[in-house]
């Protein structure tokens, strides 16, 4: 038997996975967490302190696992090396600062310049210099990361706890809020697919990841586009409603594969209205699309097309009003966002989600002085929209 020394494991691979589970974390509370908890081990140092850089006070916060920031640390003449280390992990490289006794500080640098420092309690058993070459570079994708992600939360935050925004604050906070989260999953598996040891299938999968994600940003841009231009202006035309919705149906069958539409359009062949088109389609579509991905990607989408006869409030007659009932055979919308559901950004249980697609859904169908409304009942979920089919008022003339 060989007496040969068996080298020690280094923490290179467990330092990678962590360096992509910060990307992945929800909120700052998680992350600080995540930090705080796992990465002495990983790193194999005593502690690990997550420090928030305050712009406005020029200091450092300490972060404690459950959110709440503790005394500040004054942030002395140089700020990146403050709190005091020994060393100092600095674009790739370890340097020996000469200032402390033990410890590593690595600053937390993001598109907006520092948001926070990352404080590494001395290495155990003690280490002169505490990490190796491979290892320092390990620690730098990961305090990369951190970055990215920390600046994410923090930007977040201060999002929500804005209360004064106006309608192009909104339409900034829809922006952000939700290409934030694609772009730095992008940003962070990109760097990593620079590292040289990586194998061929990572290597695959993180790229197909990329082109998910690119490929959802551009979902979200469309709808987005759609919800910031829908409001108020229809372009109405005459239009056989029977035709309209039977080549809906097929057109949604082709569109959304594995998505099965049981339709039931009961209005006359020869029935024409003025609707906007484009609007309809695209409202009626999101609803669809709503149900495959509820349904894991394949099912039945139910529409049931109808007329009403409603008495006019305004004068005699009757409003002939356009009703479609449409269900799929999915979970149903959970209890807690059903009141919610047609506001910007509320989503769940979709990994592909924007949370815009039933908000300009609802936008479209009131362009038209229409109503879309969630209908109670189990099971799966059940929407009815309601459009008037009576010639709007002719503008007033000058």
């Amino acid at each position: 038997m060989s007496n040969e020394a068996v080298p020690p494991r280094t923490p290179r691979p467990s330092l990678r996975r962590l360096a992509e589970a910060v990307l992945e974390v929800p909120d700052l509370d998680s992350l600080t967490a995540l930090l705080t908890r796992e990465l002495p081990a990983t790193a194999g140092v005593g502690t690990v302190s997550l420090l928030l850089w305050d712009r406005k006070l020029e200091s450092f916060e300490s972060l404690a696992q459950d959110g709440v920031r503790r005394k500040g640390v004054a942030a002395g003449a140089s700020p990146a090396v403050s709190p005091e280390a020994r060393y100092l992990l600095s674009e790739g490289h370890l340097i020996d600062t000469g200032r402390g006794e033990s410890g590593t500080l690595a600053p937390l640098q993001a598109r907006s310049g520092l948001v926070g420092m990352l404080q590494l309690g001395p290495r155990t058993p003690p280490r002169d210099p505490p990490f190796s070459a491979v290892e320092v570079r390990r620690l730098s994708a990961l305090a990369r990361s951190a970055a990215l992600a920390l600046e994410n939360h923090l930007y977040q935050r201060e999002m929500i706890a804005s209360e004064r925004l106006t309608a192009l604050g909104t339409m900034a906070g829809m922006l952000v809020h939700d290409f934030r989260g694609p772009m730095t999953v992008i940003r962070g598996y990109a760097e990593t697919l620079l590292d040289p040891a990586l194998a061929r299938e990572e290597v695959q999968q993180r790229a197909t990841l990329i082109t998910e994600m690119v490929d959802r940003l551009e979902r979200m841009t469309t709808e987005t586009l759609d919800f910031a231009r829908g409001g108020g202006r229809v372009v109405r035309r005459s239009v056989g409603l029977n035709k309209l919705l039977t080549t809906l149906v097929g057109d949604l069958g082709a569109e959304l594969p594995g998505l099965e539409i049981v339709a039931r359009v009961g209005i006359p062949s020869d029935l024409h209205a003025l609707l906007d088109v484009d609007k309809l389609r695209r409202a009626i579509g999101n609803l669809a699309a709503n149900a495959r991905d509820a349904m894991g990607g394949k099912g039945r989408f139910h529409l049931d097309a109808s007329l009403v006869k409603v008495p006019r409030h305004d004068g005699p007659g009757a409003d002939t009003r356009l009703v479609l009932l449409m269900a799929d055979e999915g979970p149903g919308v959970p209890a807690e966002i059903r009141e919610t559901l047609f506001e910007p950004f509320v989503t769940r249980g979709k990994k592909a989600g924007t949370g815009l697609g039933l908000a300009v859904a609802r936008r479209f169908v009131e362009d038209h002085g229409g109503t879309l409304e969630l209908l109670p009942g189990a099971p799966g979920a059940r929407f009815r929209l309601t459009l008037s089919l009576t010639p709007p008022p002719a503008p007033a003339g000058p």
